[in-house]
């Protein structure tokens, strides 16, 4: 059966009527999922273009912030996070890379073991100590994890201003860079939401499959409240395909879906499955390090280009 019968179209729920943060943010972690209806597609909103720009630290330019987010998990988002990155570095960028997931897995792609790190970004979320701290350069700086961010969303529950952790810390690096990464856990709880109030722009790498392409309402409706309550600037900036299979039906009828129904939002770039992703963590290095001139790095390198062709455009408007 073809993809486009199962996928309805996407609609994101009527606007909630706004409520004070404190109640908004336990609404975004405890939200049961919405219902897919078939009807017309989803429209994505953008961050206004009114909205007066945060000042800048004696004059200096202040780094583009980019979550790459999705509730699934296997998506690929600690590999775009980490190669994106690296592919940024090679076009001259100077990049940061957070690993806010308590797998640690992007700590670990670059060598590390999170459960050797004595200070990680639990620290600096929960007992606030300076980001600088906890960065640690490899092929990029990375802000590295540790177990210990599985219990963050506790500790930061009995925190006033909780949400906004994560922003207030990158206020010390912010001029240092031109762009920050957080690679995400697997979910929209709180995490993820100090993500989102702390970015600009969103990723999102999906799968090429049904059950992927079903989590992007979710997503967007969480991201349309934080835009409400918590940072209105926040919007999906780039929507990137994952483990696509030319060879297979399922997976082409699933671009063409995304493509169809959220336009110049997908990339152009299609991150095709090839094991080299699954081989280079293994050394602690990215593919792009890994076996630099093959096709996987090659791919990673076009989606930069296409994330600076993106940024010089929003810029230009």
């Amino acid at each position: 059966m073809a993809l486009s019968r199962l996928l309805p179209r996407l609609q994101p729920r009527p606007e909630p009527v706004p409520e004070p943060v404190e109640d908004a943010v336990v609404e975004l972690v405890e939200a049961e999922p919405p219902r897919l209806q078939a009807v017309p597609p989803v429209v994505i909103a953008r961050a206004p273009t009114t909205a007066p720009p945060a000042p800048l630290p004696d004059g200096a330019l202040m780094a583009s912030v980019i979550a790459l987010a999705n509730q699934k998990g296997g998506v690929a988002k600690t590999t775009t996070t980490l190669n994106l990155g690296v592919a940024l570095r090679e076009q001259g960028s100077r990049v940061l890379v957070i690993d806010l997931d308590p797998q640690g897995n992007l700590t670990m792609s670059q060598g590390m073991n999170p459960d050797a790190i004595e200070r990680s970004m639990f620290d600096v979320l929960v007992h606030r100590i300076p980001i600088s701290d906890v960065i640690k350069t490899v092929e990029v700086d990375i802000a590295v994890a540790s177990i210990d961010l599985a219990g963050a969303e506790l500790a930061l529950s009995a925190l006033i201003g909780r949400e906004r952790a994560l922003d207030k810390a990158l206020v010390e690096v912010r001029d240092r860079y031109d762009y920050i990464l957080i690679d995400t856990p697997p979910s929209l709880g709180l995490l993820t939401i100090n993500a989102f109030v702390a970015a600009q722009g969103v990723i999102v790498p999906v799968q090429t499959e049904y059950l992927s392409l079903r989590g992007l309402v979710q997503l967007e409706n969480t991201l349309q409240m934080v835009r409400e309550h918590l940072n209105p600037n926040v919007s999906i900036i780039g929507i990137l395909p994952t483990m696509y299979d030319k060879r297979l039906t399922h997976s082409r009828e699933a671009d063409e879906i995304l493509r169809e129904n959220f336009g110049e939002l997908v990339f152009n770039t299609r991150i095709r499955k090839t094991i080299r992703y699954a081989e280079a963590p293994v050394t602690g290095s990215s593919v792009l390090a890994y076996e630099p001139e093959g096709e996987a790095a090659e791919l990673y390198r076009d989606l930069a280009k296409e994330v600076l062709r993106g940024e010089k455009s929003r810029q230009d408007a």
